[in-house]
């Protein structure tokens, strides 16, 4: 059950709240499916397929954020409104205006609404509130948005807050490639993506390609930095760094598959041990990665 992304916040370290006061605060918000008339839904469900919307163990909790979206496209709508449209010019003796047009459109949109296919999506929210940390698992910016925005509504003054590394993610990538040397910890893996701040937005890629120091250099000397990196920690976890501190294809390494739990007799305990075992190797990785950029600046303002 490992996040494949991790779209980072931070929460005050040893936020005290209980998995009980969550439920509380999310049940408002619990996911219903959308009716006929709707185009789109979004919620709260079970991580687990029962009641709870909070899993946790060990004080780690993890929450579902489901979207429902009507499949209708656009192309469909403009079909039958165009047909409407026709039908209204014969009956009237001209062509329907803007006005006539849009509202034609809505009426459409409305009585095709309930034949559209949904679409439900689900992405997992994991809280670490021992070390004060929030991980969306998505790719897209717009999806853990959205996540947000719903989370916000639900916990009464959320104290959520951006991470702010000490040094930008994009320098200290740069400098990595630029010396050949990874920060204690880690390894550089073998893709990357370089781009220049100048007009044109010229763009390198390497992908599954030894990164020599020598392209590097001269990549960077011409005014490239780097916005993507592929990187692996203490051999355990492999991952992409983004500009904006996103880990993508976040993969756990065989010496991490190997301490899974053999004796886990059923799907309820080997969730429990991925769990567990994700959570606390995640946490490391984290620590790591921030330390690697200099700390939080929050942190080091407050020491």
């Amino acid at each position: 059950m490992w996040f494949k992304n991790l779209q980072l916040h931070r929460l005050p370290a040893h936020w005290t709240v209980t998995a009980d006061q969550m439920q509380q605060w999310l049940a408002p918000l619990a996911f219903s499916a959308a009716s006929s008339v709707e185009n789109e839904r979004r919620g709260w469900v079970s991580p687990r397929g029962d009641d709870a919307l909070v899993y946790t163990i060990n004080k780690q909790m993890l929450i579902t954020y489901r979207a429902e979206k009507k499949l209708l496209p656009a192309s469909v709508v403009t079909q039958f409104t165009k047909e409407r449209a026709l039908e209204l010019e014969e009956q009237q003796g001209f062509k329907p205006g803007r006005k006539q047009m849009r509202e034609l459109k809505e009426q459409v949109t409305d009585e095709l609404l309930p034949r559209a296919f949904s679409i439900r999506r689900d992405t997992r929210v994991w809280i670490d509130p021992v070390n004060g940390w929030l991980a969306i698992d998505a790719a897209s910016a717009t999806v853990a948005d959205d996540i947000i925005g719903l989370l916000v509504k639900s916990v009464t003054d959320l104290p959520l807050a951006s991470v702010r590394p000490a040094r930008s993610p994009v320098s200290a990538m740069t400098e990595w490639l630029l010396t050949g040397d990874a920060p204690a910890g880690f390894t550089l893996d073998r893709d990357t993506e370089l781009r220049s701040a100048g007009e044109g937005n010229a763009t390198v890629r390497y992908v599954g390609h030894a990164l020599e120091a020598e392209d590097m250099r001269r990549h960077i000397e011409a005014g490239k930095q780097c916005m993507r990196l592929a990187m692996t920690w203490d051999d355990r976890v492999s991952f992409v760094l983004t500009p904006s501190l996103t880990l993508k294809r976040v993969t756990p390494l065989d010496v991490i598959k190997e301490a899974a739990d053999p004796t886990a007799a059923n799907d309820d305990e080997r969730f429990e041990s991925d769990f567990l075992l994700m959570t606390g190797e995640l946490a490391r990785l984290f620590a790591a990665l921030t330390e690697a950029l200099g700390g939080e600046e929050d942190l080091r303002a407050a020491a």
